[in-house]
């Protein structure tokens, strides 16, 4: 019975996440992503990640949502193939509000269709993820969204 509680409060907590204009037919999928609210998992990211400490270090990544180069390498690309002038430096990653900026600049090009497992799970694992390499991270930050 436990089980199927849990169950049922992540289904509802999932539900709450999910904007009622996302599945809607003839939304342009600029528009969608740009009204979607990332915030609760950006947040969540945080906690998991750094607790919040923007300065924090720990390899290669670095700041609040622990950034490496190769993410900032690939919202260069994403931006130049955009045609935008806008570059991101290493630095950017210890400002929170760049930072955010990155991980939405990313879910913009890979995950059009704004779906917060794949953000989160892609955020651990990358984008060849494995569900069951990213199943505590998961967790993790689904637990910190509540």
């Amino acid at each position: 019975m436990e089980k199927i509680m849990k169950k049922i409060c992540l289904s509802l907590s999932m539900l709450a996440l999910v904007p009622l204009y996302a599945g809607a037919a003839n939304e342009d999928e600029n528009d969608s992503s740009e009204q979607f609210d990332w915030n609760p998992v950006m947040e969540a990211i945080i906690l998991v990640e750094s607790e919040g400490n923007p300065r924090i270090v720990n390899g290669n990544q670095v700041g609040a949502m622990q950034i490496t180069p190769i993410m900032v390498r690939e919202c260069n690309n994403i931006l130049k193939a955009r045609g935008s002038e806008k570059q991101y430096k290493m630095a950017d990653r210890y400002d929170v509000e760049k930072s955010k900026e990155m991980f939405l600049l990313i879910q913009s090009q890979y995950n059009k269709s704004n779906n917060v497992e794949k953000a989160i799970r892609s955020w651990n694992g990358g984008p060849n993820y494995s569900n069951r390499g990213t199943e505590r991270y998961y967790q993790k930050v689904l637990r910190r969204m509540k």
